[in-house]
């Protein structure tokens, strides 16, 4: 059996940790600060409640060249479903991408928890079940980029 693939990556966000949690529940916030880098988000389905289900698309830009998508040249679309709520302090998502190749596919589960700290909030994200055509460097400096995007649209 292969080992389980994973990441984590933590940030300091100077904001309450309701306020980020917030953002986890509403699809146009995960719309704006999910995406990484140049990257845009498209909301398909979302209900932001423990068990609801989501679907967004993740676009590169025209320009860019440099990864090709997972389910098309310029597109990675994935679903998922909120697995574990709780108020304020933690976000457990899975999620699974449309993706032809079998080197992408499989649940991948997104575990984020917030932990009150002096000015704002620790945020961690931990990444388990990374599929095998996903780079850990890549999904680290993804996660990177994504919480830096969460900082800026929380404010903090």
């Amino acid at each position: 059996m292969a080992p389980t693939r994973n990441t984590t990556v933590s940030r300091f966000i100077a904001a309450p940790p309701e306020r980020i949690y917030r953002a986890f529940l509403d699809a146009e916030a995960v719309a704006t600060w999910l995406p990484p880098g140049s990257m845009r988000g498209i909301v398909h389905a979302f209900e932001g409640r423990e068990g609801g289900a989501f679907s967004m698309s993740l676009v590169y830009p025209d320009d860019e060249a440099a990864q090709p998508g997972k389910t098309s040249e310029k597109t990675d679309r994935f679903e998922g479903r909120f697995a574990k709520l709780v108020p304020d302090e933690r976000i457990v998502w899975t999620t699974r991408f449309d993706s032809k190749d079998k080197s992408f596919s499989g649940e991948m589960t997104i575990g984020t928890t917030l932990a009150p700290a002096d000015g704002g909030t620790d945020v961690t994200m931990v990444c388990d079940n990374i599929p095998s055509g996903i780079r850990l460097e890549d999904n680290e400096e993804g996660c990177r980029l994504t919480l830096g995007n969460l900082a800026a649209f929380v404010g903090g």
